[in-house]
């Protein structure tokens, strides 16, 4: 990849990090809940979609599943219904304390179960896949080797999603630490999970 190429990449997607959505607003609900726990799993889970998709793009498997409407309709409304259920369950749910760096939590989440929950996340979102399947393909070129082009592609996508996650994140879990005991962190964490529902709810009613 030329180095013109690689800094516009750069830049370009910086700008998609620095835009809120589901992925950003479920890592910064995992931190209120679990604290560095649940934002390092949570964010792990989402970038591991990003591995998961730039897999699909090289091997054109987001090109064919672009072309049937049927299964890209179906991943769309799983992954409203998904996105709906996790507000919801935020919403509903009793405000957990954010655990003490000092001090071990009682019986953590299991880190698995939130890595897979932020792969859902991404995975579950057709949009997604259709915006790197039409994303990427303005930053390669034609004459050289798709593989090392998509695996630096992916090695900066990775670095500027994680830093930027866990940056949102670690500012979601300050200011919980900072308001510990009041009532704003209730209805913090429900403004979390009504995001969520509006990212449900948006991408249901969506026809693309």
């Amino acid at each position: 990849m030329a180095l013109d190429t690689f800094l516009l990449y750069l830049a370009a997607w910086t700008l998609v990090a620095l835009s809120p959505g589901p992925a950003v607003f479920f890592s910064m609900s995992q931190a209120t809940r679990h604290g560095t726990h649940g934002a390092i799993a949570g964010t792990a889970g989402i970038l591991l979609g990003h591995l998961v998709c730039f897999t699909f793009v090289a091997f054109g498997l987001a090109a064919i599943l672009a072309k049937m409407s049927g299964a890209m309709t179906a991943i769309r409304i799983v992954g409203a219904l998904y996105l709906l259920y996790l507000g919801a369950r935020m919403i509903l749910s009793k405000t957990q304390a954010v655990p003490d760096v000092s001090a071990a939590a009682p019986r953590p989440p299991a880190k698995g179960s939130i890595v897979l929950q932020g792969l859902l996340v991404q995975l579950t979102n057709p949009k997604n896949l259709m915006f790197v399947l039409a994303f990427l393909p303005q930053f390669i070129s034609p004459d050289r080797r798709l593989l090392p082009q998509l695996g630096i592609m992916l090695a900066v996508t990775v670095l500027i999603d994680g830093a930027f996650l866990l940056g949102y994140a670690h500012i979601a879990m300050r200011g919980v630490r900072a308001l510990k005991g009041s009532r704003v962190i209730t209805w913090l964490e429900r403004a979390f999970g009504a995001a969520l529902i509006f990212f449900g709810i948006n991408l249901l009613i969506s026809r693309r």
